[in-house]
């Protein structure tokens, strides 16, 4: 969309991204979420940070939104991450955990608009990547699960209330044109993401076998 900022993944970074059906071998799975959208730095500089307001506007220079005046797509955007963030806070994520889960946030919105990854799509990706960044009894690459069973399905349930269940509004906002863009409200059915959870539990149960 013209007139907003180029990068939903900051510093135009690619993520590694593993295609759906596809199986990556272990030094693919070294690289999921590897891409950070926020630096160390700049997530201990959010979380020392009481008022949302600064959180925001400190987030839109991090994520260099440059057209928050002037472009509805990167206000979006911009309060997707700071919403995202507050989640996490809340969640008392670890810096580690706050920067896996802000990258899990960017490239669901780059599978989104790059390869227009439909809905079941992205929530499968989500479930693999869940398989790697989750909980995992092998001490095999151990350094890779950042997450436990209650943050993983903590994870599932925000993406559901938040992503998930307006996937079709952020696919207007990514592929439609700017005269096509009106402001209403969209009479469609609502999304059901309890596959999200089903996918979640046989992870687990693979995981826990």
């Amino acid at each position: 969309m013209a007139g907003s900022s180029t990068g939903i993944i900051p510093g135009g970074m690619t993520p590694a991204v593993t295609p759906a059906g596809s199986t990556a071998n272990s030094e693919e799975n070294e690289k999921i979420l590897s891409p950070d959208v926020l630096s160390t730095d700049q997530i201990i500089d959010l979380l020392e940070e009481e008022d949302v307001d600064v959180v925001q506007e400190k987030m839109g220079v991090f994520l260099n939104f440059k057209n928050l005046q002037t472009c509805l797509r990167d206000a979006i955007l911009l309060d997707y991450y700071v919403s995202g963030f507050l989640w996490a806070k809340q969640m008392n994520f670890s810096i580690n955990q706050h920067s896996k889960f802000m990258t899990l946030l960017g490239m669901l919105l780059h599978n989104l608009q790059t390869l227009h990854m439909s809905l079941e799509d992205s929530i499968k990706w989500v479930g693999d990547v869940m398989a790697e960044i989750g909980p995992n009894h092998s001490p095999k690459n151990e350094e890779l699960h950042t997450f436990d069973v209650k943050d993983a399905n903590a994870i599932i349930d925000y993406l559901k209330i938040s992503i998930f269940q307006h996937y079709r509004l952020y696919e207007f906002m990514f592929y439609s044109t700017r005269e096509e863009i009106v402001i209403g409200t969209e009479d469609s059915p609502p999304i059901h993401c309890d596959i999200v959870v089903q996918r979640w539990h046989q992870v687990r149960d693979h995981i826990a076998v």
